[in-house]
């Protein structure tokens, strides 16, 4: 396809489609589908967009992952949206995060307009106001939403380091911090629970714990308590602690038996990237140790869309980064695909989209010699193609993408630029009250929206210390009564030994260290991602 061709693209409108023939023919054949699919848009080709061309994705290949790029303003938000719904009638759960705040939309029907009306015509798509079932969630209860919490000992230290922004050294130590407590069976439930932990490793009576593996420097446990310290400052604690939330929920299916959209609210802490970012691998990482192996599925069990995708790779440790890339590669066959969301491919480093199989590609700005280098390197990570991509990408309007995705088969589809549907439910934010009511009106709100701090590392820790240090002032009192008694001239007669002396003298409270390993329960495990497993 010319420039010039691709060029009168843009005002496909005016224009009424001609037959297709030739490299057209092939890229419309190459999405004719038998199975179950998505509709995703139009053909567009030598000037018009083309109804009797569209463009799909079948169902049974969203769990091959995929990835939604454009610069600010190009529509990515509406895709998400328009995938979203299909996937939903379709009775698969979708999880969506809504870092803008102008998502929640989806479960409200769409407004008809002269615009809608417009793009239904031009691609073909019989259009019809409907709103879809969701749930809202918040994190740690900050801002609307059902709560979305997380145990620390849950968490675990890879993804609590980059949360702490910790070094690689610093990452090390934080894990033999985890190691000791997951040996010890004790649990880690908010952050007062790790504080107290580090602070009695580094103790006189608990730095020798961790001698035999390395040890714990008094400096490095000093920046990890002042990380803990500044990250509950921001007003992060609270997202930490329980009840933990179930990711199992999200796989959920109405009534009616089409798929529950679960919406993470995410406005009210978009200034605090690491964190959201990083919790919502911790979810990813959650489902993926929980789930069972299934293969390949008629449809998935649920699809992860994974917005401002760039954030969760930036700044990451090496561990990180290769925790995520396995994570992506074998969740497929426990039958979740995971579409990440960000302004170019480069912002994925390339194990992970290597693992991306669906490509939906918005406009590219060149204004800048970085620019241009992102967008030759995007044209590369496309098949070959009849179009003149780097002109395409670059003139692409708003809700119109490039697209490939997989076949049934599993082999790639032709390149093909797509003038996008219209999603069929409110494109923008419901009003607060309508939001309110949703969220209260859950079935899952009792459950998780009250916290809980029950006893745990922190009460455990203090406890013990403070028996440990009555223990030490009785034998003082003791002591000095029974001097005091030698100075009078007698032998005073051996008084009963208290509680505390009791339970001293049984052996349990030698130490604190021993005293933690046989109060409390069996060894942690973890997964790949660090996270700790748990039965359901």
């Amino acid at each position: 396809m010319t420039n010039r061709n691709w060029g009168a693209v843009m005002s496909v409108s005016e224009q009424p489609p001609a037959a297709l023939g030739g490299p057209a023919a092939e890229i419309a054949a190459g999405y004719a589908f038998e199975g179950a699919a998505l509709d995703l848009g139009a053909l567009l080709w030598d000037g018009a967009c083309h109804p009797d061309a569209p463009i799909r994705i079948p169902l049974p290949v969203l769990n091959r992952h995929g990835l939604v790029a454009g610069a600010t303003g190009t529509g990515k938000t509406k895709t998400l949206q328009l995938i979203a719904e299909q996937l939903s009638a379709n009775g698969v759960p979708v999880f969506l995060a809504d870092i803008k705040g102008d998502v929640s939309g989806v479960s409200a029907p769409g407004e008809d307009g002269e615009k809608v009306r417009e793009r239904a015509a031009q691609v073909g798509q019989e259009w019809r106001a409907t709103g879809f079932p969701c749930e809202f969630y918040g994190l740690g209860g900050t801002g609307p939403g059902i709560p979305v919490r997380a145990t620390v000992t849950g968490f675990g230290p890879v993804l609590l380091s980059k949360v702490l922004q910790l070094n690689q050294t610093q990452e090390q130590s934080l894990g033999l911090i985890f190691h000791y407590a997951d040996s010890k069976g004790l649990e880690l439930v908010d952050l007062k629970d790790l504080r107290a932990v580090v602070a009695f490793l580094v103790s006189d009576t608990g730095k020798a714990e961790l001698k035999g593996i390395g040890g714990l420097s008094t400096v490095t446990a000093g920046v990890i308590l002042r990380s803990i310290t500044a990250f509950e400052q921001q007003g992060a604690g609270g997202f930490f602690g329980e009840p933990e939330f179930d990711t199992s929920e999200f796989l959920r299916t109405a009534a009616d038996g089409r798929g529950i959209v679960s919406v993470l609210e995410l406005p009210s802490v978009q200034d605090k990237p690491q964190l959201f970012s990083t919790f919502l691998m911790w979810m990813l990482a959650d489902l993926f140790n929980d789930l069972p192996e299934v293969g390949d599925l008629e449809k998935p069990k649920l699809v992860f869309f994974f917005d401002e995708a760039h954030l969760l790779f930036s700044g990451a440790s090496k561990a990180f980064l290769g925790s995520i890339t396995q994570t992506v590669r074998l969740i497929r066959s426990k039958g979740i695909g995971v579409f990440f969301v960000t302004q170019t491919p480069k912002d994925v480093p390339s194990d992970v989209l290597a693992q991306l199989g669906n490509r939906v590609q918005h406009a590219l700005r060149a204004f800048t010699p970085d620019d241009a280098k992102a967008l030759k390197a995007t044209v590369r990570t496309f098949p070959n193609s009849p179009y003149d991509l780097e002109e395409v990408l670059t003139g692409l309007g708003t809700g119109e993408a490039v697209i490939t995705v997989l076949s049934e088969k599993g082999a790639p589809t032709p390149v093909a630029a797509t003038r996008l549907r219209a999603p069929e439910s409110l494109m923008g934010p419901i009003d607060a009250a309508a939001l309110d009511a949703a969220v209260k009106g859950s079935p899952l709100y009792g459950r998780y929206a009250e916290a809980v701090d029950r006893e745990s590392a922190y009460e455990r820790l203090t406890a013990e210390q403070q028996a440990a240090e009555a223990a030490a002032l009785e034998a003082a009192a003791a002591k000095e009564a029974e001097k005091a008694q030698k100075q009078g001239g007698g032998r005073a007669p051996k008084p009963e030994p208290s509680l505390t002396e009791q339970v001293v003298g049984s052996g349990v409270f030698t130490s604190l260290a021993r005293s933690i390993g046989t109060q409390l329960g069996r060894e942690i495990s973890r997964s790949i991602f660090g996270t700790a497993r748990r039965r359901r």
